[in-house]
């Protein structure tokens, strides 16, 4: 026990100082430092009782309603809904877990949120192939209000000269409302207004859930068994230490590592075939993105540029910078699939897989000099590359918020409000979706899009 008080620093401050005053009625004196270093002790082990001698000011709280694992975008857009939908203020206690602490709309007294939106557009190129496809698409976004008007080759070439159109059938445009914005403005944003809304935050990770396990039988005569989630252990963030926080509901939002917390809470470890032995499909995916320099490239009225290759680009600013890449061919991903086990860069397949097609399709991209590069993560959807929303059929109280392939930033608004409908209502309410419940996997019934990158 002396040994690890020790170890855990506590040793030095109590016992040096006991050592050194021993004096008048050294047996009492002693007996009160071993009383203190017990009770210091105590109170950092698991379960221990709380002492002031020990600061638990970074432990998340004991107790919380819903606990969100999962600080990025997707998480805090379930944690704003939460409590933008409670019924009354403060009703609903909400903690979200993140891993990575480097991860922080408007809030009284501060000034608007500025998301440096770019309205130029996004421009899809489709090939013969893909021009059907890319026809229906456009019908149901009228529909649906959006502006997008089709182009055909000679149309493209009159509005955006610098665009080789070889090998393209048919565009799609963007006239309004459409283009791309800052993602670490919208983050943080988020992140501050759901601080103002009593959100609580922890930086550690999720370890262990604590669940609790009832047998029934499926209407087909299928023995499942349901679980429910009680308890949810974080480990400190640099620490031996973990706190377990009780809670009545789970939100997966853990991105690419999503399907790792579905494991932890038993999902997909039952027989194959079964409901209880189906995964979360939803595994890391490294991606590049390459920032490059061409003062002959295209002017500042460039819209955001998906090619039929699967390549895309965009201005970066001002200065004739641009940055883009290229997602692996699904054709032969077992050949072209980054390895995630690290986020290096590399930078051989900017050369061999994405400049050939920027430059096929804009020609004074043959000069083009890339200057920075870096990779991150999609949270990847092996199954159908679209998102997983609502609950698992049985770990009833966990839900998901995850898979959307590099999509989360752009869905992340509707998401939010349809995982908290679903949280305090039941059932999807402002939008269905009830196609991107986890069963389909187990069903076998994708929900797949196209022309998309």
């Amino acid at each position: 026990m002396l040994r690890r008080a020790l170890r855990l620093g506590l040793g030095r401050g109590l016992l040096g100082r006991g050592l050194g005053t021993w004096r008048g009625d050294s047996t009492l004196d002693w007996d009160g430092k071993v009383s203190d270093i017990k009770k210091k002790i105590q109170s950092v082990l698991p379960g221990g009782a709380w002492n002031p001698l020990y600061d638990t000011s970074h432990l998340p709280p004991e107790h919380s309603d819903v606990v969100i694992v999962g600080g990025g975008v997707l998480g805090l857009s379930v944690a704003y809904w939460l409590k933008r939908l409670e019924k009354r203020r403060g009703a609903i206690q909400v903690l979200v877990v993140e891993r990575d602490y480097t991860e922080y709309l408007a809030v009284v007294d501060d000034p608007p949120l500025d998301l440096q939106f770019n309205p130029s557009g996004y421009l899809l190129l489709a090939s013969e192939k893909g021009a059907a496809i890319m026809e229906n698409n456009v019908k149901v976004q009228r529909q649906e209000g959006a502006k997008v008007c089709l182009m055909s080759p000679e149309q493209l070439r009159n509005k955006f000269p610098w665009i080789n159109t070889e090998g393209v059938a048919l565009a799609s445009y963007g006239l309004e409302d459409e283009g791309w914005f800052d993602p670490w403005c919208l983050l943080q944003g988020l992140r501050r207004k759901v601080q103002s809304m009593g959100v609580l935050f922890c930086h550690g990770e999720v370890t262990r859930f604590i669940s609790s396990s009832n047998r029934m039988e499926t209407a087909s005569g299928e023995e499942v068994t349901l679980k429910r989630i009680h308890e949810v252990h974080v480990k400190m963030d640099r620490s031996l230490e973990y706190q377990p926080v009780e809670c009545a509901i789970v939100i997966n939002a853990a991105g690419a590592w999503s399907g790792q917390i579905a494991e932890l809470a038993g999902i997909g470890k039952g027989p194959p075939g079964t409901l209880q032995g189906t995964k979360l499909p939803v595994e890391p995916r490294k991606r590049y993105v390459y920032l490059w320099h061409c003062p002959q490239g295209p002017g500042l009225e460039t819209p955001f540029v998906i090619d039929s290759s699967g390549a895309y680009f965009r201005r970066e600013g001002l200065g004739n910078n641009y940055l883009g890449s290229c997602s692996p061919t699904e054709l032969s991903p077992q050949e072209e699939e980054p390895d995630p086990g690290n986020l290096e860069v590399d930078h051989g397949f900017f050369q061999d897989k994405v400049w050939p097609h920027l430059a096929q399709r804009v020609p004074a991209f043959e000069t083009l000099k890339v200057r920075s590069a870096w990779a991150g993560y999609y949270d990847y959807n092996t199954f159908d590359q679209n998102g997983v929303v609502g609950p698992h059929p049985l770990v009833v109280n966990m839900y998901f918020a995850t898979g959307f392939s590099g999509h989360g930033l752009q869905q992340a608004p509707a998401v939010g409000r349809a995982v908290a409908e679903m949280v305090l209502e039941g059932s999807f309410q402002t939008i269905d979706l009830n196609p991107f419940l986890f069963s389909r996997f187990y069903l076998g019934e994708k929900v797949q899009e196209h022309n998309i990158i």
